[in-house]
Order: structure tokens, then sequence, then C-alpha cells
């Protein structure tokens, strides 16, 4: 009697245990979700990464060496064309310039006296011209000697020569009063190349220099980026990048905006590839500025190179690999059989199929915590 009891209790056991694995192990193991591919538009899109720039940064620097006595604006501030930036110590510039001026004042003064003096010269010439013309006669008459005569000679030649050489002088002095004013306009352009103006509308990213220093020519004192050029500078990999195109829109994620998505155009394709990296560089500008923006800030980018509307689209985490195919497991008779796939495209986590599932085609999710797929097993759904 023991003995029959114990049998009877293993069995039951041995029962219990196997219900148990049925239900608690097998049939969870070879149990599986299904869907069903859907019709949708869908978007083909390739991705890169890549930092915030801009096709035009100005370096604003002082055109000669001086110490920096102003500087009128800052990092992250706004600016016109034309304002006033910064400007530069003029040391002896200003008393130069004056010097120069009085030198002028003073040579054309000196013009307007050798010109004066000249008419006076051409009024003395008139008389000794018109004594000279009388003597000439009288000498010829023999009513005056000859020394007489050339003294009235000698003293029309003096004057002529004292003509001349207020002439002369005259030349000089125009001479002298250009020069001066040379002088003058070059010393009055390198005091205004000590005021540093905007070159364009702009955004200051950078203040390189403080006041009371002295910077070297064409050293960085400001940086201006035009806000009208700011891109991001992405890289994408070659093997990808066929079917890339100016002009095609762009999704551009800035990692300080996660969870915003801000729409730009590809502007540039650069025309070399890293050899290193083999990727190739392209220039996407925003549709609309964020502000605030930051110059060499991490972008992710997804250009859309091609749209599929009314598409049979699949999950790609729903694809498989079978002797060399792409594909998915299906349910056919409660079993699972692997059906080949014509792939048109891949978008982010979807796939668009030419050919191989319809609408009502059962699909079975993988789930690495189950049954790996085996042509012919058998699934619960």
């Amino acid at each position: 009697m023991k003995t029959w009891t114990k049998y009877l209790l293993a069995f039951l056991i041995f029962t219990l245990g196997a219900v148990a694995f049925y239900f608690k192990v097998y049939i969870p193991k070879s149990s599986y979700e299904t869907v069903f591919p859907k019709r949708t538009s869908l978007e083909v899109q390739v991705f890169g990464i890549g930092n915030v720039g801009a096709k035009n940064i100005y370096t604003i620097s002082a055109q000669t060496a001086g110490r920096v006595t102003n500087i009128f604006s800052d990092e992250g501030l706004w600016v016109k064309k034309g304002d006033l930036l910064a400007t530069i110590d003029p040391v002896d510039l200003p008393s130069l310039l004056e010097e120069a001026r009085a030198t002028l004042v003073k040579v054309r003064f000196e013009s307007v006296a050798t010109q004066k003096e000249l008419q006076s010269l051409n009024a003395q010439k008139e008389l000794l011209k018109i004594s000279y013309e009388r003597y000439e006669k009288l000498y010829a008459q023999k009513y005056v000697a000859k020394v007489e005569f050339d003294k009235a000679n000698a003293d029309l030649q003096t004057i002529t020569a004292q003509i001349a050489s207020s002439h002369a002088h005259i030349s000089a002095g125009e001479a002298e009063i250009l020069r001066v004013q040379k002088s003058i306009e070059a010393l009055e352009a390198k005091r205004s190349r000590l005021n540093i103006y905007a070159p364009v509308d702009g955004y200051v990213i950078a203040k390189d220099a403080q006041i009371a220093q002295t910077v070297l020519a064409s050293q960085s004192i400001l940086k201006v980026v035009d806000t009208k050029t700011v891109w991001v500078e992405a890289y994408i990999d070659e093997q990808i990048s066929s079917t890339v195109q100016v002009g095609q829109k762009v999704d551009i994620t800035l990692r300080s905006q996660s969870n915003t998505i801000l729409s730009g155009t590809l502007e540039r394709i650069s025309a070399m590839s890293d050899a290193v990296t083999q990727e190739r560089q392209v220039n996407i500008s925003f549709d609309t500025l964020p502000l605030p923006f930051y110059i060499n800030e991490q972008a992710q980018v997804a250009i859309t190179t091609e749209v599929f509307s009314d598409i049979l689209a699949i999950k790609a985490a729903h694809l498989s690999f079978k002797n060399g195919k792409n594909g998915v497991w299906i349910v056919q008779n409660n079993t699972a059989h692997f059906q080949k796939l014509e792939i048109l495209a891949r978008s982010g986590k979807f796939v668009a199929v030419k050919s191989g599932v319809d609408e009502s085609t059962k699909i079975l999710v993988p789930d690495s915590s189950k049954k790996p797929f085996s042509e012919g097993m058998r699934v619960h759904l």
C-alpha cells in the first residue's frame, strides 16, 4: 500500500511539473506577438553628425599695432554694419596732424606772398621796358651815352630774371602745398584705421582682447558671425552619400534642444572626401535660425533624399537575415515560415517593402527572450 502511494504521488508530481513546464515555460517561449504591414508615407533619410558653424565669420582686428583704448561690444551682443567696435591709441598722430595742418597754412601764405611779389615785379618790368625803349631811341639818335643805354638794358634783364625766379618759387610752393596735403591725407587715413567698425550686421561670438592690451597688426580683437550664413557642418558616410543633393530638406537636432527638430536645407556638398574617415562634409542652413545659437555646438542631421507615398512599410527591427536574403518570419498554419522581401528603401526605424508581403500578412515579432525562429516550428499567438 505504501509503495503504491509513493508511485502515485510521484506520478502526480511529474504530471504537475509537466503541465507547469508546458504552460509556464514552453507556451511562453513559443508564443509571439504579430504585426501587420501598414500602408503609409515614408521619408528616406541619410543621417550625419557635425557642429554648428558659419560660412562667414569675420575676425575684427587692427590694421596697425597699438594699445587698445576702447572696446564697445562684447561676446553675445548684436552689432550693425558701421558700428564702432574698438579704438586704438593714436599716440602722437594728433600732434603730427596739427603740425602738418599748420605747415599747410604757412606754405599757402608764402605762396600768396610770392604771387603778390610777382605782380609787383611785373609792374616794375613794364616801367623799365618803357625806359629801355626810350633810351634805345635816344641812343640811336646820339642823344645819350652808351653807358646810360647799357644801364637801362641791364635793369630790364635783372627784373626779367627776378620774375622768372618768382615763377619758380610759386611752382615750388604749389608742389609743397601738394606734398603737405598728401601728408595730411596719409595721417588722417592712418588715424581712421585706428577706429574699427563692424563690417556686417552680425553677432559677436568671441572677444579676444582687452582694454589697455597692446595688439599686433591683424591680431583678433573680436569675432563677428554673419547670422545669414550660420549653418551646420555635418559629415556623412561615403557609402550613403550618392543620393544626397543640394536643395534637399533636412531635419536638424541640436544637442541643447534634443527634443526639438529644426528644419533646414542642404546648401553645399564638399567636393572632397576625408581619406581617413571616408566621410563627406555637407553644409546645411537653418530655415529659421534658432536663438540663441552656439558656434561649434554638436548637431545631428537627417537629410530627406526621397519620399514614398502610400507605400507598404514594416519596422526594421522585424527584419531577419537568412541564406543571404532579407526577409521576415510569418505565420502559416500556426507555424513559422521565412518570407523573402524585396526592399525599396530604409528610413530610420522603418523599411519600404516592394514585394513579399501584403497588408494581411502576419509578421512574427522577434524576441531574444524566446526561442529563435526555425522553418516549420510551431508558434503560439
